[in-house]
């Protein structure tokens, strides 16, 4: 009688199959309690969150309010149906952004242009009184060169006027504010020449140089060189007939010099009388 073979012993468990659908209903339990769990959010938790998004990145303009309360997730895609509304609000605050960019760099260009046509136009007044000046004192130094006192006086122009100087020494006595006798002609024939222009302003300065002087007639050097001014002032008036409203006179003292006071020479050229002639394009005569 042949022998049986021995039954093959079983191995105890489940089978294969088994284990693999528990591990796919595990898979979808927790994929409902994760669904169940984002559905249930906390609303006010959610549109805090959105509002500090919106806060620091911009990406809402309107907050939370911008997504629904619990919507998005429990209707799943459907928010995204205001993305459009989402593009063109953003689409617009972009164009707005760039008019307002466009037009601050046009209101840039626009006061820079305004700077720049200024500029040139200060620029060419500037140049035109200074033609009316070079202009005014040729005429006078020709008128000068026809008398005799012609190496006496010194002629200069700014942009403003012209300027005659005459030597203090030429005019006047050490300490005096009387004009010499010798020089009445001298002033008299500048008197004719500014009667030419007497529409134009004219301002007589009297300077000295920074030696301290005190006599019985002056306390100091600005006494001095306004008495100096005033007297050439009055002359000019009785010898010619230009409007007094259109002259005038300083004193300026030891302040303005246009030489160096520790020489004699620079001294003695800074004792000084300067007419001013101003021509018609320049502030005086506005």
């Amino acid at each position: 009688m042949a022998k049986k073979k021995k039954q093959e012993d079983v191995k105890p468990g489940s089978p294969a199959w088994m284990a693999t659908f528990s591990d796919l209903m595990n898979l979808l339990l927790c994929f409902f309690v994760l669904l169940f769990s984002m559905s249930s959010v906390d609303a006010a938790k959610y549109e805090e969150v959105v509002n500090s998004f919106a806060e620091t990145f911009s990406v809402f303009s309107g907050g939370g309010s911008s997504i629904g309360d619990g919507v998005m997730v429990s209707n799943g895609v459907s928010q995204l149906n205001n993305l459009s509304v989402l593009a063109n609000t953003m689409g617009k605050a972009q164009e707005g952004s760039e008019d307002n960019s466009e037009a601050d760099n046009n209101s840039d260009a626009s006061v820079s242009s305004d700077n720049v046509s200024g500029e040139e136009a200060k620029a060419a007044l500037e140049e035109e009184q200074l033609k009316a000046s070079e202009k005014l004192a040729e005429e006078i130094e020709e008128a000068l060169e026809e008398t005799i006192y012609g190496k006496e006086i010194d002629i200069d122009f700014t942009s403003q006027y012209v300027s005659l100087t005459m030597n203090g020494a030429l005019l006047f006595d050490s300490g005096s504010a009387t004009i010499k006798k010798d020089s009445l002609p001298l002033v008299e024939q500048v008197g004719k020449i500014l009667e030419r222009y007497a529409p134009n302003v004219i301002e007589v300065e009297g300077h000295t140089d920074n030696v301290p002087i005190r006599n019985a007639n002056f306390a100091d050097n600005d006494e001095l060189s306004d008495a100096r001014a005033l007297s050439i002032f009055r002359n000019l008036l009785e010898m010619t007939n230009i409007d007094p409203a259109l002259i005038k006179h300083s004193g300026r003292g030891e302040y303005v010099p246009i030489a160096d006071n520790s020489t004699p020479e620079g001294r003695a050229k800074n004792r000084r009388v300067e007419i001013k002639i101003y021509n018609s394009l320049s502030d005086a005569a506005t």
